[in-house]
């Protein structure tokens, strides 16, 4: 990026007058005569609810593959073009980060990838736009890891951090959003006849929970020597229709908080420290998973500070010299190149997924004993009003 020493210099001075891109600007330039400029204002997302993917059937002939497929190909240029548009937004000076713009420019590439795809006639094209569809995907999978690293890099040139949490609140969701659709028209291709696409027909929380317990424990394990053992609890046999994918996201960050608090405030006897108590409640309209620790609480000077983006109670574990960089490891460690592990993304993340599907994710710390996470997610099916992706 040549242009950027140029654009740097006169950054602050941009800044300073309450502008974000300058329109004289070359590289603006550039972009502004794509015409992804107008088009988030010209159209609409349309988002669908879960329900009506579930529900909406398979056909002999196939046709429900070319519908979805259709759907997408108009769908993902809109989802995209909005995304573009944020970072426009965005403070010259955070837009000018080369990470942040790496991000910027691989959006734009996807925009006209897909824009640029011929109509969706008959089954061949529709393979033709799945391979399109997983290369987009391979694509993007490291870039909620930018972001991170490209947020941390131009942390002090942030004066509003409201306009920074909107942004990555936005972006990060309709990224899930968008992945969640992308993945789910290549699955319809697969013979599972426990899902339909990515929705599982009867998911049980407690596997899915007892699957990430197992990640943590070893990870955890690795590092101290020893992990809290998980007890589950509650409506433990509860089955119905769900997506696995956001809670693949959500359940291993809250459970490695949950054993990180644990092991840290038992240094002096790692080999006896209570149990980590995971509840599951079950009802007509949401259900909710609740990880309780007794990990000491989080201190009250930094408890409003959890859900902020790019602070991680990490950091202060960091001045007891016998833990040194022990948890980096773990919280740099996932199941996937992913900023909710070591960037101080994990809360504020699954705090914004859980909210994007209908939900809520909430902290409730008692100082000195422990703290109690409760994750609500709607129902597809429930008596309440579905949510949309």
């Amino acid at each position: 990026y040549p242009f950027l020493i140029q654009m740097l210099t006169d950054a602050s001075e941009w800044s300073r007058a309450g502008r974000l891109w300058p329109a004289d600007c070359s590289f603006c330039h550039k972009y502004n005569s794509f015409q992804m400029a107008f088009f988030p204002n010209r159209f609409a997302s349309v988002r669908l609810t879960l329900a009506t993917l579930l529900y909406s059937g398979k056909s002999p002939d196939g046709h429900h593959i070319l519908s979805s497929a259709r759907y997408l190909h108009k769908e993902l240029p809109v989802r995209i073009a909005h995304r573009i548009k944020g970072f426009r937004s965005l403070p010259f000076i955070i837009g000018c980060n080369p990470t942040i713009l790496q991000v910027h420019e691989l959006y734009i590439r996807a925009y006209h990838m897909l824009s640029e795809f011929p109509q969706i006639k008959e089954q061949d094209m529709e393979a033709r736009f799945c391979k399109l569809v997983q290369q987009l995907l391979d694509d993007h999978k490291d870039v909620v890891t930018m972001l991170a690293q490209g947020f941390r890099e131009c942390r002090r040139h942030i004066q509003d951090e409201t306009i920074i949490r909107s942004f990555l609140d936005t972006t990060l969701c309709s990224r899930l959003g968008i992945r969640m659709l992308a993945t789910h028209h290549l699955a319809l291709h697969e013979d599972n006849p426990d899902f339909v696409g990515i929705i599982c027909r009867r998911l049980s929380p407690k596997k899915i929970i007892e699957k990430w317990v197992d990640f943590a424990r070893r990870l955890c394990e690795h590092q101290y020597g020893n992990s809290p053992r998980v007890r589950i609890n509650g409506h433990v046999a509860a089955r119905f229709p769900f997506i696995p994918l956001p809670l693949d996201y959500i359940l291993p960050e809250l459970l490695k908080n949950a054993m990180r608090a644990t092991m840290e405030s038992h240094l002096d006897t790692p080999y006896n420290v209570p149990d980590v108590v995971v509840t599951i409640a079950n009802n007509d309209i949401d259900f909710v998973i609740r990880i309780s620790d007794r990990g000491g609480g989080i201190p009250h000077n930094i408890l409003d500070k959890v859900m902020d983006y790019h602070f991680s109670t990490a950091e202060e574990s960091a001045q007891d010299p016998r833990m040194s960089n022990l948890f980096n490891n773990i919280t740099n460690s996932g199941n996937q190149s992913s900023p909710m592990h070591g960037f101080g993304f994990g809360l504020p993340t699954s705090r914004a997924y859980a909210e994007y599907l209908g939900g809520s994710l909430s902290v409730q710390s008692m100082q000195g004993i422990g703290t109690d996470v409760y994750l609500r997610l709607r129902h597809i099916d429930g008596k309440g009003e579905s949510f949309r992706v």
